[in-house]
């Protein structure tokens, strides 16, 4: 019985991970921009924000979504980032 369970947990999982990729496609292709800008975006995003903070690269997440805007109904694109910082660097 807790096979089952095991293998529900994992497909509903999968399940979850394909609607975000989706959705991320969807974006993309609404936004005109290619996975290859928002990889080089991710990677100007790393560099600079090493130069002050030690990150976790593996639980960094950059996505591009859409919003509405405040007092707006019009949907805008928006770059979301989360970014694990581990440690702040002393800069003098």
């Amino acid at each position: 019985m807790d096979l089952f369970k095991m293998f529900g947990k994992k497909q509903e999982k999968s399940k979850n991970i394909a609607k975000e990729r989706l959705k991320l496609v969807l974006v993309h292709d609404r936004s005109d921009l290619s996975p290859r800008f928002l990889d080089m975006i991710k990677t100007d995003i790393i560099r600079v924000i090493t130069e002050y903070a030690d990150i976790d690269e593996e639980g960094l997440d950059i996505k591009m979504t859409r919003m509405k805007r405040d007092g707006d109904s019009r949907p805008m694109s928006a770059l979301v980032a989360n970014i694990p910082i581990l440690k702040m660097k002393n800069k003098n």
